[in-house]
């Protein structure tokens, strides 16, 4: 467990993984979850390769499963 939130804490993946959620549960459907998912996730690793860092593709991919759990939270609770 302490390998997970270790893992989770490094490059705020948590925070990537949260903010795809929120996405997800806003989007009124599937094709504008994965498209402003993948827009937001690209703009967070441009920010950080603009200001020195590496391009994450974790952190890219933590993004957008996030986006699919939400989207999937969303389905369920509302049946669109």
């Amino acid at each position: 467990m302490k390998k997970i939130i270790t893992w989770l804490k490094s490059s705020n993946r948590g925070r990537h993984i949260v903010g795809g959620v929120l996405i997800g549960l806003g989007a009124d459907d599937t094709y504008c979850a994965l498209y402003a998912g993948a827009g937001v996730a690209g703009a967070l690793e441009l920010k950080d390769k603009l200001y020195g860092g590496k391009w994450d593709w974790v952190d890219f991919g933590c993004t957008m499963a996030g986006v699919v759990v939400g989207r999937l939270i969303r389905v369920a609770l509302t049946g669109r």
